[in-house]
């Protein structure tokens, strides 16, 4: 099987952690270079997973001819210069998301990689869990009926670090909102098939004392009128919350614990009601939980397979960059309403 040769910048992190062990599982992708601030971190990076090459400076990761495709792991202050890179040398692009710092920057990306006419996406990982891709099919084929409200929980602890990036909103662009609750964001509009619109916020530095919010509480409503709550935090303890993904409809409901994060996990039980009359006395039968049948895998295997195969077979991209744009724009809108104390408008 051909196999898309893949160049990391940013390879500690997240890369480290979660993708890059994900991308050698890969089928139709090979991990040929790493880069990182030093040179002695790359080449432990390098050395750790066995790749060819190894850099400390992004331009010449992107130079070697031998790459085909890089994923930008970076800090968020740092994806905008090696993307228009990436772009530049006609590479194709994974970026996390945030793309940019600012909807402008993230723009000027988009542009580039469409001038260049590269194959480029978002590194939005949930649409690849297995349970996710499950609901998202389920609702669509009817299960709950029409979709009425939905909520997704995204948290975890992060206390005051010296050095920290994220807390450092010249750096990271915002905290708990940009960094969590865009993916439980990101997986309702998936999952339920429409975007946002509208927007009301309450987003808060309430437990920590560095400069970017902790809390945030976003209530959104999408194109199809379903109402979506998200709520995410820096504040709250991993043990304490159990990241809960609820679908209501007119047909039944959806609850799914632990199916966001970082691995492919969890578990769903499915009401379902065939309606009927109505009843004054509003009693409420049990009925028994229902599940869905999925088979766990990585999903940073299935993103990067996703990826690899968009590239070689020119495939539609499942993720494409725009909805990193998109997302964006809707965390600028809810922190827009916490400012304004205003519901507000997801702007183009």
């Amino acid at each position: 099987m051909k196999k898309v040769k893949w160049g990391v910048i940013g390879a500690g992190g997240i890369a480290d952690r979660r993708t890059i062990p994900g991308l050698l599982l890969a089928e139709n992708a090979e991990l040929v270079a790493v880069m990182e601030v030093n040179m002695e971190l790359a080449e432990k990076i390098r050395a750790k997973y066995g790749c060819k090459y190894a850099y400390e400076n992004f331009q010449e990761l992107i130079d070697n001819p031998e790459v085909e495709a890089i994923y930008i792991a970076s800090p968020v202050f740092a994806h905008v210069e090696p993307a228009l890179a990436v772009a530049k040398a006609g590479k194709h692009l994974l970026c996390e998301k945030p793309i940019a710092l600012s909807i402008e920057d993230c723009k000027k990306v988009i542009a580039a990689c469409n001038e260049a006419g590269i194959k480029a996406a978002t590194g939005f990982m949930m649409r690849f869990g297995a349970y996710n891709t499950a609901i998202k099919k389920f609702i669509a084929e009817g299960g709950i009926g029409d979709v009425v409200s939905a909520r997704a929980q995204f948290t975890c602890w992060y206390p005051d670090i010296p050095g920290a990036w994220r807390q450092e909103k010249k750096l990271s662009g915002g905290g708990a909102l940009v960094d969590m609750a865009v993916h439980a964001i990101d997986i309702l509009e998936y999952i339920i098939g429409s975007q946002a619109k509208e927007v009301a916020a309450f987003v808060d530095t309430r437990t920590f004392n560095y400069n970017v919010d902790d809390s945030a509480n976003v209530l959104f409503k999408l194109e199809n009128g379903t109402v979506c709550y998200v709520d995410s935090h820096f504040n709250v303890p991993d043990e304490a919350a159990k990241c809960h993904l609820e679908v209501y409809g007119t047909r039944g409901s959806i609850i799914a614990e632990k199916t966001l994060g970082q691995n492919d996990e969890g578990k769903v039980e499915i009401y379902s009601s065939n309606g009927g009359g109505y009843d004054a006395a509003q009693t409420r039968n049990d009925v028994e939980a229902k599940t869905l049948e999925v088979e766990f895998g990585n999903m940073y295997t299935r993103e990067i397979e996703s990826f690899s195969n968009s590239i070689l077979n020119d495939a539609p991209i499942e993720v494409p960059i725009e909805i990193g744009l998109h997302i964006q724009q809707v965390t600028n809108a809810a922190y827009r309403s916490a400012e304004n104390k205003t519901v507000e408008k997801v702007l183009d």
